[in-house]
């Protein structure tokens, strides 16, 4: 039967996924020494102070018009705040802290980071 147009999720994925792909990932430890437990495309965690982050990638984006999505952990009872400072083709600045009603910076127990574009 030619001239059929398979529809299904696996189809549209070979199709969007290549134009649409994770561009850098990583999980790290951002409390104490920070470490990389595992990534993609990320060749370093920067600690930048309490609760501020530079992930700097391996190879650089094409342009700044990525996505940045990120989630932040950490022991204590708190409301985490997550915010982008800053990025470039060669790096995401990231801050964790806690509470909008008393903010303040904490390193984050498990932070993971994607890049799309």
């Amino acid at each position: 039967m030619s001239g059929l147009i398979e529809y299904s999720a696996d189809a549209r994925s070979k199709t969007i996924g290549q134009n649409f792909r994770c561009r850098a990932w990583v999980n790290f430890n951002g409390s104490g020494t920070v470490a990389i437990r595992d990534s993609g495309n990320v060749s370093s965690i920067t600690d930048n102070g309490t609760g501020d982050y530079s992930v700097n990638f391996t190879t650089a984006m094409s342009d700044t018009n990525y996505c940045i999505n990120f989630m932040t952990s950490y022991s204590t009872v708190r409301e985490s705040v997550r915010q982008i400072y800053s990025y470039s083709t060669s790096a995401v600045r990231i801050l964790h802290g806690y509470s909008y009603v008393a903010p303040g910076s904490a390193d984050a127990t498990t932070a993971c980071l994607t890049i799309h574009s």
